[in-house]
């Protein structure tokens, strides 16, 4: 079923609008994942949060009860804190290593990518 003239037309700006938004998440700096230790003293930290927010509501103290939930959201983003990128010794590059072949469609990739630039410039 062919599509009508607006429907074509609005097809060709979502897709000149999804390849401008791709080049946001690419340009975009790599982060690590968290550390085990990260993961561990946030998960603390957010069950002590609760807690704090648990006794509040039960003492009925509005204050006591938004401390235990901000404590419980430090420890949620705590735990899923990025740590930093770096590279192990083991995957260092050893001496002069040949380059990787890419494939065809590798090079496709990289064409449109550039030409995908050049057209934003």
């Amino acid at each position: 079923m062919p599509l009508s003239e607006h429907e074509q037309r609005l097809l060709d700006e979502m897709e000149r609008n999804l390849y401008g938004a791709g080049a946001d998440v690419h340009s975009a700096k790599p982060q690590g994942r968290p550390t085990y230790r990260s993961i561990v003293l946030g998960i603390i930290v957010a069950v002590v949060g609760l807690g704090t927010l648990i006794a509040g509501v039960t003492s009925q103290l509005i204050l006591v009860g938004v401390v235990g939930f901000v404590v419980m959201f430090l420890g949620v983003l705590l735990a899923a804190k990025p740590g930093s990128i770096s590279e192990s010794p083991a995957k260092a590059p050893q001496g002069k290593t040949k380059p990787r072949q890419r494939s065809s469609f590798m090079q496709r990739m990289e064409q449109r990518w550039d030409g995908n630039q050049e057209d934003r410039l």
